[in-house]
């Protein structure tokens, strides 16, 4: 039955990504551009691409509130975005940033991103927040899910006084900021808030389980160089385990790296008794243009994303 159920899922992903990729919502220039680019990392070139599509500052209708401190590390940072006009009982949309954990920040100077994944979350009902967090290799292990968790907890106690509900707070992870948001949710003992605080969870092109396939040298300027700790580190087992809400991403261009891991989870998952997570393969998208797309014409996540608010309530 198990693997009647991986097979399922997997046949539900192609076909997903048959029917967007023939919608095609991404413009065709950026859609060739990436395809040359092929499978590879490139913030600077894929940046280029979409910064045109995203607004500017100053922000129309939006509230911000930037650098608020959560924990006592310098870079325990938070971004919030609010509706202009006061509301309440917005669910929330935290979100944390990749840089092969020993890089990256919420805000990338002089462009739009990440600012533009919370200017949608504010549009579409969300109270939005971005983190940024200690960096390997000087904050190694569980750093990252130790920050997430102070901004959780952070989120938890003060969101409701900027309109946000607490008791829907999304936690979206992007890259390394995925394997953080994985790490904090499949580790209990780094947790602040009863059962986590979360209503669900979005890993976007994470890493689950370094016991499979090459560790390269960001994952051990933050796992550590020891192989026997890396099960323990990882988080596949305790995703398997945990009854929250999950939605794992992977693209068509990402690296191989990231096909792997997502499948590994999608699979693992369908073995459960709860069945299946969802999981989607976005086409003709990249490891970077996942993200930068958000806040553009090209839907295929977010809509996801309001999807997975909508199941949840």
């Amino acid at each position: 039955m198990a693997s009647v159920k991986v097979a399922l899922a997997a046949l539900a992903a192609m076909i997903m990504s048959a029917a967007w990729a023939a919608e095609g919502p991404m413009p065709p220039e950026i859609a060739s551009k990436l395809l040359e680019l092929g499978s590879v990392i490139d913030p600077p070139k894929t940046a280029a691409l979409y910064a045109p599509l995203q607004e500017k500052e100053p922000y129309q209708g939006v509230r911000v509130e930037r650098d608020v401190k959560y924990g006592s590390a310098d870079r325990n940072l938070l971004d919030v975005f609010m509706p202009e006009t006061a509301s309440s009982g917005r669910p929330v949309l935290m979100f944390v940033h990749g840089g092969a954990f020993i890089r990256g920040n919420k805000r990338l100077p002089n462009s739009p991103f990440y600012d533009n994944i919370l200017l949608w979350a504010v549009k579409n009902g969300f109270v939005g927040v971005n983190i940024t967090y200690r960096l390997a290799p000087q904050f190694p292990w569980p750093a990252g899910a130790e920050d997430v968790a102070a901004a959780v907890q952070w989120v938890n106690q003060k969101i409701g006084e900027r309109g946000g509900d607490p008791a829907r707070i999304y936690l979206m992870g992007h890259s390394a900021g995925a394997v953080h948001v994985a790490n904090y949710v499949s580790h209990p003992e780094f947790q602040k808030v009863k059962d986590g605080g979360l209503k669900g969870a979005i890993m976007v092109s994470g890493i689950y389980d370094l016991t499979v396939g090459a560790v390269g040298d960001p994952e051990r300027a933050y796992f550590g160089t020891d192989p026997s700790l890396y099960a323990e580190r990882s988080s596949l087992q305790g995703l398997q385990a945990t009854r929250l809400p999950l939605m794992i991403v992977s693209s068509e261009l990402d690296p191989p790296i990231f096909h792997r891991q997502f499948d590994l989870l999608r699979d693992a998952s369908c073995k459960q008794p709860r069945g299946c997570i969802r999981a989607i393969k976005l086409p003709q998208h990249s490891h970077m243009s996942e993200v930068y797309s958000i806040n553009t014409a090209d839907t295929r996540l977010t809509s996801q994303i309001l999807d997975f608010d909508t199941a949840g309530k």
